[in-house]
């Protein structure tokens, strides 16, 4: 290992002195032997040209081209190539966070810009300057709703998104917060279970709209039940479906979050992602994250600043308002490129191509021998199917036919073994939903 590190064998021996020990083995002495790296035996280097080659032979072991019909939360949409031109711009990805507005003025703007448009979005009054992603959104919510109401009780719809719910847990195993669950009913939001549990104990109640399982909803009545015993409502939104559906703000919602990689953000074998979140304003000083604002400076010129929050407020331990809420600008910067070049008419049509394929691919499985298409709940573009067979199985042998099939939930659901989930976008023409049903046909049945 030495012969990568370039420190002189003086050196070594001065700063193993120092903390008082004779060799650097010692400082893996903690480790068990057989869980120590085996080798520090790094090939010769390769020319440019050889490591592309390399690479490529490596890529194409993926499954590539695949066409998709896997959604769950993340989903295959067109990016306009505006998005990418623009926010590869050096002066939009090289930039530092923006704590000097004399120096960050277009930055601060995009931010400000952004957040205008998630609050149009959502119908909400004030957004934030973005966060990690929606699960860790969601989170930052449930915390949100805590500190507002002083409660620790939370309700959690048992359609919210097992992935965000799994985060959610994850970030909050150590802190004092009761989280019941409350069990769907045909795939769709139990009220009558909600209304049983919602009382003056809930700091708040997560919903999710669509939820997992494609569903949509209006959640006013909830809301209204909700605030009567002065609780809050949290709902997770799927951008793009707010093209045709109500938002959280038409429902009276008091945070609305949500997953921003369907805007503008290609699939990427896990990111990166963005998290929105907006919310009304009375609980802005609430919120987690940077809120850039508009002001005029001593010209009277229009300029933009952080505003609200000074930093230290993310940086004093238990007591932050959030520490783990930096943001994701240049993610936010391509979803408002995206929004933009679409424009309100623009997603709206987005909105009903998604709807309009969707029920044309329902259709055809459902004619399909074996298959049931669940139809208990209008949905938007994303919809759950029963395999006669293991979907798992079906998923693997549909690769072989180009297609990315779906999306078991057994293993998340365990009465649902033989449920998928499948979502259909802008970008699936009619010819591949047509040759989609007919290659899951002929793998059911072949």
């Amino acid at each position: 290992m030495s012969d990568y590190i370039a420190n002189t064998e003086k050196d070594t021996k001065d700063m193993l002195d120092a903390i008082g020990i004779k060799h650097i083995d010692d400082l893996f002495a903690d480790i068990k032997p057989h869980q120590r790296p085996r080798s520090f035996d790094i090939p010769e280097g390769k020319s440019e040209f050889e490591v592309a080659r390399h690479l490529k032979n490596l890529a194409s072991k993926n499954a590539a081209g695949l066409i998709c019909f896997v959604g769950a939360g993340f989903y295959d949409h067109f990016i306009p190539s505006v998005v990418d031109h623009l926010s590869s711009r050096s002066e939009f990805y090289t930039a530092y966070t923006p704590y000097q507005p004399e120096c960050s003025q277009g930055t601060l703007q995009a931010i400000y810009e952004y957040q205008s448009a998630i609050c149009r979005l959502t119908g909400m009054e004030i957004a934030n300057a973005s966060l990690y992603d929606g699960g860790t959104a969601l989170y930052e919510a449930i915390m949100m709703a805590r500190r507002a109401t002083g409660r620790n009780r939370v309700l959690i719809d048992n359609a919210v998104s097992p992935i965000y719910r799994t985060i959610v847990y994850s970030y909050t195993k150590n802190l004092d917060i009761e989280f019941v669950e409350i069990p769907v009913a045909h795939g769709q939001t139990d009220r009558n279970s909600i209304k049983k549990l919602l009382d003056d104990k809930a700091a708040c109640i997560i919903l999710q709209n669509p939820n997992f399982f494609g569903a949509i909803d209006d959640h006013s009545d909830i809301v209204n039940e909700a605030h009567r015993v002065g609780a809050l409502v949290v709902e997770s939104v799927y951008p793009i479906a707010l093209g045709a559906l109500r938002t959280p703000g038409e429902m009276d919602a008091d945070i609305a979050t949500g997953e921003g990689q369907s805007l503008g953000l290609p699939l990427s074998f896990g990111g990166p992602y963005l998290g929105f979140m907006a919310t009304k304003k009375d609980l802005a000083r609430k919120m987690p994250g940077r809120i850039v604002g508009e002001t005029v400076d001593s010209q009277g010129r229009r300029g933009f600043v952080l505003t609200l929050q000074a930093r230290e407020q993310h940086i004093r331990r238990e007591k932050a308002t959030s520490n783990i809420c930096s943001n994701e600008a240049l993610c936010a910067l391509r979803a408002l490129i995206y929004l933009t070049a679409l424009g309100k008419d623009g997603l709206k049509e987005v909105a009903q191509l998604n709807y309009e394929k969707a029920e044309f691919a329902k259709g055809l499985l459902s004619k399909i021998k074996g298959v049931s298409v669940k139809q208990s709940s209008p949905t938007f573009n994303e919809f759950t199917v029963v395999l006669p067979k293991d979907p798992g199985e079906v998923v693997a042998a549909m690769i072989e036919k180009g297609f990315a099939a779906g999306f078991p939930i057994g293993r998340y659901y365990k009465d649902m073994a033989n449920y998928m989930i499948v979502a259909v976008t802008e970008k699936r023409t009619k010819e591949e939903i047509v040759r989609y049903a007919e290659s899951l046909e002929s793998t059911l049945w072949s």
